[in-house]
């Protein structure tokens, strides 16, 4: 099945509202009218309101960083999915690793906030990944097994065409260390066989896997040419609309 690559910039705890606009801006002149591959940008919660109506006329879609897995409440801090589809958010990232690390997400709790995102017409982008102790200890497939079972229990095969995953080796993570090509490809393969385990082999093709862990426009393409590389989930290298950009174009061209 033809998968269209789809290309996510996740801006973490950076940019003002204001200092969104203008990357906002000229990521859309770049790239915003094109069709080819999927765009998407991830701004900080303060942004997102400023971001939906800039987005509104360009291909570029909107997500959010982050969300709860309740609907409402006395949960201070928390932002809703229903908050996120009210501005427009088509994406959201679950799992990511440093919400792992710092925040004490686990397989279980973050299962929760995919199952919510896909009840409230939100795409999430679910990550999962290895530690280097964990990879230099031979258990990366083990893992990546763990985290692609526990967290997408019980998610309905209805949706999996809105199912979007993403590797990010927690060793590439803004450390500048990156996967060689045949790394990547190797744990997007197993971790689409999982999916066929769990959903059936055409279901599961229909799934992009993205790559993250410090993507950048020096080896995006070879990255972008495996089989099982969907795109890219991009940290630092989003917050210069050239870099970004450049991997889009890289992906149009892969």
């Amino acid at each position: 099945m033809s998968r269209k690559n789809l290309i996510a910039g996740n801006w973490k705890m950076n940019t003002t509202a204001s200092e969104s606009v203008d990357l906002i801006n000229e990521i859309n002149s770049i790239v915003g009218q094109q069709t080819h591959t999927q765009v998407c940008i991830c701004p900080p919660f303060t942004s997102l309101q400023k971001a939906s109506g800039l987005v509104e006329q360009s291909a570029v879609s909107l997500g959010a960083q982050n969300m709860s897995a309740e609907p409402s409440g006395a949960f201070t801090g928390e932002i809703s999915a229903s908050m996120l589809r009210d501005l427009y958010v088509s994406y959201v990232i679950l799992g990511h690793s440093e919400r792992r690390q710092y925040f004490g997400e686990t397989n279980q709790t973050i299962n929760k906030k995919v199952l919510a995102a896909t009840q409230n017409n939100l795409k999430p982008i679910y990550c999962i990944g290895e530690t280097l102790e964990e990879r230099e200890s031979g258990k990366t497939l083990d893992v990546v097994r763990s985290q692609v079972r526990e967290g997408l229990e019980s998610y309905p095969v209805s949706e999996i065409d809105n199912l979007v995953m993403a590797y990010e080796p927690v060793w590439a993570i803004g450390t500048g260390k990156t996967a060689t090509d045949e790394m990547a490809q190797e744990v997007h393969a197993f971790t689409r066989t999982l999916l066929s385990e769990l959903f059936g082999d055409a279901p599961a093709s229909s799934v992009r896997i993205l790559y993250g862990g410090s993507m950048k426009p020096e080896n995006a393409k070879g990255l972008l040419s495996q089989t099982d590389v969907d795109g890219g989930l991009i940290g630092g290298a989003s917050l210069s609309a050239k870099s970004f950009c450049s991997i889009v174009e890289a992906s149009i061209n892969s």
